[in-house]
């Protein structure tokens, strides 16, 4: 399957939604029920009018998309039907390029994410007890060291 990366498009919101979504419920079985709703709400209101990295395929279709803002990388989301197929590689490194010393934060009872990135290179920088948002859901502060 060929992939390509390009920058999002307005009118795509609605399928940037349903890969966090599918995503989220794929990997982040940490989070209450309370949590996910607020969360989603959040990322609703401003998800699809960020400025995304997609990785499409053939069809143009999006399957995986990435945020990056000043460096951090803030989210790196794909589809989970296309987990492990090497999409979200394809999208970090297309973020290196932009940003050799790029930084991500990421979930520490997201397991797989935090050796997905140390994979590709990332180390661990700092802990934090709380998210972004101030709930009990430490966070690993990673950097690239290429």
């Amino acid at each position: 399957m060929m992939v390509m990366i390009r920058p999002s498009r307005p009118d795509e919101g609605a399928r940037i939604i349903e890969i966090w979504r599918g995503a989220v419920d794929a990997t982040h079985h940490f989070l209450t029920a309370e949590d996910r709703l607020a969360i989603d709400e959040m990322v609703c209101g401003f998800l699809p009018h960020a400025p995304l990295w997609l990785a499409v395929d053939e069809n143009d279709y999006p399957l995986a998309f990435m945020l990056i803002d000043d460096g951090h990388m803030e989210a790196l989301f794909v589809d989970p039907a296309r987990r492990g197929t090497g999409i979200g590689a394809a999208l970090v490194r297309h973020g290196l390029t932009r940003h050799p010393k790029m930084t991500t934060d990421v979930n520490e009872q997201n397991d797989q994410a935090v050796r997905f990135y140390e994979r590709m290179g990332f180390r661990r920088a700092g802990r934090s007890p709380i998210d972004g948002q101030g709930r009990p859901y430490p966070l690993i502060h990673l950097e690239y060291l290429n």
